[in-house]
């Protein structure tokens, strides 16, 4: 460690924020931890703090992973007290990243210890704790006239050492690091007093988008949970559960838990216009994008680019894929100055726009049929270029174009293959009769959810889950595979497939 400094270093000394990241999620930063992201030199953060954050930081900052997870290799206390002192002496920004509040059951006053010590400039910067915001996001009152007055909130890290016979007297308790624990919490309560249909509520991972809520009572819960693993959690006891309905129940998808398949990279966005309707979303890759098995033909075209009179895109995919082969050529846009360009779906058009360049037609329907029937201009000796997944493309659509006479150009610019195993919390989540509702975007992830179901679960654990589509050619395809489909958005979009589902929920 360097040695104590004299007043007269300070002013060449750097600082140090503890800095509370809030329970996960970007929506649960302050804007001042935000912005103490945005400037750090040195970041060291806490393992439970959700990777999403770290997006603020520059891109030369040094990050630190200094979490410590029990029963796991992981940086000691004294490693982190000497990274922060060592950082801000020479002068550095450093921000300690620390899940929740850092003043509640962090090991903050060792780290405080440290920096007093060698007279290292400091400042606490407080986040919102998960102790407040998991039931709050679990639709479950803290207080209420009815339920409860006051709550109290404790670690459960040293169970054998806290004071049982009061707190089974309590109101409501919320404890935090209790998930492996919670057989001992259970006996405990029941051991000092409690009734045995006393409510209990345990939501895992909190505010983060596999956040899991289940409840219960003392005399059942243990049995409800025991093949899942808790951890990180937080366990809410107390008649203050009994309010989770009528507070979740305002919101038109709350309750439902709707298993989201996608590409591995896929957009965030439905998730999240999932979870402001209420919903719990799981998400199982059914994609993976990469680039085709060959770019020859692609590069080919590329140079060619003179000959075509439209280039059609009918995925963000495509777009994203041809424009990034076309500037790694030495080519940029004004190369499609001759071209006009034709995009299927709102998300398409919007990709390309955020690229720079404005499509000259979008039908007025969001799926490839809609484009020949609506096709500005006569197709009958057009060269059209279609740059397009590598297999099970749109054939249909390539189709229709040749028969009224274009001359179609197809060419991979990337491919979409399978993952070959589904997240055991979804296979879990299905076994457990936990989903209800399966998405589908598109007859590619209705394909490779069929396989990848076939291999890891029963079908027949299905039955009785809503299969959605996003529109008819999806729709197609789930019922080729799964011979029905159960709701199609009359809008063949993310949105149009939410509000197909709020409407759904009206007739159950």
């Amino acid at each position: 460690m360097p040695s104590s400094q004299s007043i007269l270093d300070i002013d060449r000394l750097g600082k140090v924020y503890l800095v509370g990241a809030g329970p996960g999620g970007l929506g649960h930063l302050t804007l001042r931890a935000k912005d103490l992201l945005s400037i750090a030199d040195v970041i060291v953060y806490d393992s439970l703090v959700d990777p999403r954050l770290l997006k603020y930081c520059r891109d030369d900052c040094l990050l630190i992973e200094g979490g410590k997870r029990g029963g796991l290799p992981s940086v000691s206390q004294s490693q982190i007290n000497q990274l922060l002192v060592k950082h801000c002496l020479v002068g550095k920004k450093v921000v300690r990243l620390k899940s929740g509040d850092p003043l509640i059951f962090g090991r903050i006053s060792e780290e405080i210890e440290s920096l007093n010590k060698f007279r290292c400039p400091f400042e606490i910067i407080p986040g919102l704790s998960s102790a407040l915001i998991a039931p709050l996001l679990a639709g479950i009152p803290l207080t209420d006239v009815e339920f409860s007055s006051s709550f109290t909130i404790l670690t459960a890290h040293q169970p054998e050492k806290l004071d049982w016979k009061t707190f089974a007297q309590l109101e409501t308790l919320i404890i935090l690091m209790g998930g492996k624990s919670l057989q001992q919490i259970v006996k405990s309560l029941l051991e000092y007093g409690s009734s045995p249909t006393k409510p209990i509520a345990i939501v895992k991972n909190c505010a983060r988008s596999n956040q899991e809520i289940y409840l219960g009572h003392l005399e059942d819960i243990v049995e409800k949970v025991a093949q899942i693993s808790l951890s990180p959690c937080i366990i809410i006891i107390g008649n203050v559960v009994k309010g989770q309905r009528l507070m979740s129940n305002s919101l038109p998808l709350a309750g439902l838990s709707i298993l989201v398949t996608r590409a591995l990279d896929g957009s965030k966005i439905f998730r999240e216009l999932l979870q402001e309707q209420g919903a719990r979303v799981l998400e199982m890759p059914a994609l993976e994008i990469t680039a085709p098995s060959s770019w020859v033909e692609l590069d080919r075209v590329i140079l060619a680019l003179e000959k075509f009179d439209w280039l059609i895109f009918t995925s963000s995919n495509g777009v994203e894929y041809f424009l990034d082969r076309l500037f790694l050529g030495g080519r940029d846009i004004r190369a499609l100055s001759a071209l006009k360009i034709a995009v299927v779906g709102k998300k398409t058009a919007n990709y390309l726009q955020s690229r720079g360049i404005k499509p000259d037609f979008i039908p007025p329907e969001f799926i490839a049929d809609a484009l020949v029937d609506h096709f500005p201009e006569f197709l009958s000796g057009k060269n059209i270029l279609f740059p397009r997944v590598e297999s099970g493309g749109r054939e249909t659509l390539v189709k229709e174009m040749r028969n009224q006479g274009a001359s179609v150009t197809e060419v991979a610019a990337y491919q979409s293959i399978s993952p070959q195993d589904i997240p055991e919390q979804v296979v879990q989540a299905i076994k457990n009769r936990q989903v209800d509702i399966i998405t589908f975007g598109s007859s590619k992830t209705v394909s490779n959810c069929y396989d990848l179901f076939r291999k890891n679960i029963q079908l027949s654990l299905l039955d009785g889950i809503c299969l959605a589509s996003i529109g008819p050619e999806t729709s197609k395809s789930a019922q080729k595979f799964f011979g029905r489909v159960d709701l199609e958005a009359k809008e063949y979009t993310l949105e149009g497939l939410v509000l197909a589902m709020i409407e759904w929920t009206k007739d159950k």
